[in-house]
């Protein structure tokens, strides 16, 4: 008797040390955007800029790149 293929569910899990590896690399980017703003002043708006940048990359990656945002229609 064959086993039908098609119908295992594919799980894509990161085991622990790489959760942990990308919690520390993305909380580091978050970080990095909050100490951005010490330097802020208002003849220098690059402080700014990085923070959004930085704080946009900590939230878009992990849930576009590496999330599941097409898993809307799973069930």
């Amino acid at each position: 008797m064959s086993q039908h293929t098609g119908s295992k569910v594919i799980e894509k899990e990161n085991n622990l040390a790489q959760s942990l590896v990308l919690f520390v690399v993305f909380i580091v980017m978050f970080l990095g955007a909050i100490y951005s703003l010490s330097f802020l002043t208002l003849d220098n708006p690059w402080p700014m800029a990085v923070c959004l940048g930085l704080f946009a990359l900590a939230f878009w990656i992990p849930q576009t790149v590496l999330g599941r945002s097409d898993s809307a229609g799973e069930n």
